[in-house]
């Protein structure tokens, strides 16, 4: 479902995907090429959240007042609530991204860290644990985050092209 609220409508692009099955609302600009899939929420009824080209948004995730920049993957059942994710970064099923916190281009939040209230996880980081810890990614890391921005890119085109939802019984 989009929806506008108090005259502010999201803002969705042509080659963007957004399953019929995600809720939007508000204040919301998504970028080209970008995807929001199954059960996603997206709040912009207090500020402004964005999401950047190429950036894929998983399965049971929740964005409130948030920017997430270009090519970034949020996995499945992610919450980023009043923060920021820089562009090129990989946040891991099931990891929460606090209010205040800042994770730097080019970094990991592993699978079901909580990055705290505040913090700021360096450019080029893997954030670890609940509170998250920090250290710097390894070669094999960084050329991970690219390849998955670029399967969703493409899974994008795929569902785009299957056309719209059909609900009848078959």
């Amino acid at each position: 479902m989009i929806r506008s609220l108090e005259g502010k409508e999201p803002e969705i692009p042509d080659s963007a995907f957004v399953s019929e099955m995600a809720y939007v609302v508000g204040d919301v600009t998504l970028s080209e090429k970008s995807s929001l899939w199954p059960f996603v929420c997206i709040r912009g009824d207090i500020g402004p959240t964005t999401v950047g080209e190429r950036s894929n948004v998983q399965d049971h995730t929740m964005l409130h007042e948030a920017e997430i920049g270009d090519d970034v993957t949020l996995g499945h059942n992610v919450t980023v609530d009043q923060s920021k994710v820089e562009d090129s970064c990989l946040i891991g099923i099931g990891s929460c991204v606090l209010q205040g916190a800042v994770v730097g281009e080019g970094s990991i939040v592993a699978a079901g860290a909580v990055v705290r209230e505040g913090q700021e996880i360096p450019p080029g980081s893997l954030a670890y644990g609940v509170p998250a810890e920090t250290r710097e990614l390894n070669e094999a890391q960084r050329q991970q985050i690219p390849l998955y921005a670029q399967s969703y890119v493409e899974n994008r085109k795929r569902w785009k092209e299957a056309g719209d939802y059909d609900s009848r019984d078959r």
